[in-house]
């Protein structure tokens, strides 16, 4: 599985337990676990393990399904090929050809209700992969008929390349899980199937689409509402299908289909990774060696490695993990390790330190004397200050102006590296600049190795040409100094 960022942002897991429940609650994982409770030595399966077809009727009656459902033996079959491949039963080959298999509980069956969370959801992935795998074979019917008339199945005729077809699907998935963690909303807002779709054929430099193009999103998104359809019972998905009637052939001798109201994109289908579609993606890409960091993954680890880790973070994904972090060590020591590894005068620095001020702001005033202690630090003096301020702390000393100008530019070049060159960072250079009107004056003296880089972006971001031209002028100062 591949998605194009080298590091994906860290996606916020629900607990182990929370997920294990969910795993159990899936109408696919329920139904086969019923059936895996019902087989036994009477069971008849034929030699690849599936149950007969003389049997089906009586696995659908199991399952709670009406004699008269024409989906009914299609259910059944499939949670008894969840059920045999994920160890729930045990089948034992024919000995002879064109014998029946035997039947069995399997041992994992007795996991589901006392093993922990962890052999829940292993099971559950056995069952994600088993659907994975139908999800990516062509057609039954088409199989058929290529059978009937060849006496044999060539793929190549079906135009089904199976690793391309992997190769989409993982790269679907990997948007939406994309998609999923980057959005601060938590991933609550599902996703239209034309966009998910789109991503897969459209070209990043294109503008216009070809009518090619869209002909293949079109055919993409057909194909997608097939591979949804059939995990949503596993729980990897919530799904709003595709409006039946935009699908529907046009007779034409028939009425003129309802006008489609190009606005109403729900129509087209709406999708969205459930918690635990997010924790079923992520194992995969794990499996295939993706970097798909946790929230919590850095929880046990020392400060430097926090601060430099939460550095790439999405805002809410990194007060998260700094929470939890947090809460395995006590305030004064979390503040002492946090400081020590603020420090420095690399590129990622002004980050860190930013990470840094966010984590104490989370602390207690039991950490007041870790502050205190580095008030004289040239690199931790003003944040010390202004912890200390907002925690309402007696005697604090008034900083100089070399070191306000020198915060003020470490807090511009960590809000430069989080945003790049955003609308909020724009309002804060101006604001700036507005209220110093002397400003880059005296900035590019500030000793600090992204002064000149700091300096440089304010004059691209000013609105004003003048203000600009002397952001652009300090700039050059500051890298002839």
């Amino acid at each position: 599985m591949s998605v194009s960022p080298a590091t994906l942002p860290p996606v916020l897991l629900h607990s182990e337990a929370e997920l294990a429940r969910a795993a159990l609650a899936t109408p696919l994982l329920s139904r086969a676990v019923r059936l895996a409770r019902w087989a036994g030595p009477d069971t008849r399966v034929g030699a690849g393990g599936e149950l007969v077809d003389a049997q089906l009727p009586a696995a659908a009656a199991e399952l709670g399904l009406a004699t008269d459902d024409p989906d009914a033996a299609a259910y059944a079959s499939e949670a008894w090929r969840v059920a045999v491949d994920t160890g729930l039963v045990d089948v034992t080959d024919a000995e002879e050809e064109g014998a029946e298999g035997t039947v069995t509980q399997g041992e994992d069956l007795a996991l589901l209700s006392a093993g922990s969370p962890q052999d829940v959801l292993g099971i559950w992935l056995g069952a994600l992969d088993t659907v994975y795998a139908d999800a990516t074979v062509p057609d039954m019917e088409n199989l058929l008929d290529v059978l009937e008339a060849n006496g044999e199945v060539d793929f190549e005729e079906l135009g089904w390349d199976p690793q391309a077809e992997a190769d989409f699907l993982d790269g679907v998935l990997g948007n939406l899980y994309l998609l999923t963690v980057g959005d601060a909303a938590g991933g609550e807002s599902p996703v239209p199937l034309p966009a998910l779709a789109a991503s897969m054929i459209v070209p990043d430099d294109m503008g216009e689409p070809t009518d090619d193009i869209l002909e293949q999103v079109s055919d993409a998104m057909m194909k997608l509402d097939d591979q949804f359809r059939i995990f949503e019972p596993l729980g990897l998905v919530e799904y709003q299908p595709v409006d039946e009637a935009l699908m529907a052939d046009i007779d034409e001798d028939g009425p003129e289909p309802a006008p489609v109201d190009d606005e109403d994109v729900s129509r087209y289908g709406m999708v969205r990774l459930t918690p635990l579609g997010l924790y079923g993606v992520r194992a995969r890409m794990l499996e295939a060696g993706v970097d798909a960091p946790a929230v919590g993954d850095l929880a046990d680890k020392g400060a430097d490695v926090l601060l430099d880790g939460t550095s790439g973070f999405p805002q809410h994904a990194a007060q998260a993990e700094i929470e939890r972090w947090l809460a395995r060590h006590e305030p004064l020591g979390a503040a002492r390790e946090l400081l020590v590894a603020a420090r420095g005068g690399d590129e990622g620095a002004p980050l860190r330190r930013l990470r840094c001020q966010q984590a104490l702001s989370l602390v207690g005033n039991e950490a007041e004397p870790a502050l205190r202690d580095v008030l004289d630090d040239p690199e931790l003096g003003g944040l010390a200050r202004v912890w200390l301020a907002e925690h309402d702390a007696a005697d604090v000393p008034a900083p100089s102006q070399d070191l306000i100008f020198w915060l003020t530019i470490d807090t511009l070049a960590a809000q430069l590296a989080v945003e790049g060159n955003s609308d909020e960072l724009q309002g804060l250079v101006e604001g700036l600049a507005q209220r110093h009107s002397g400003f880059f004056a005296t900035a590019w003296r500030v000793e600090h190795p992204a002064t000149a880089d700091v300096l440089e972006a304010m004059g691209r971001l000013h609105p004003d040409k003048k203000v600009a031209k002397e952001a652009r002028k300090a700039a050059f100062k500051a890298r002839n100094l």
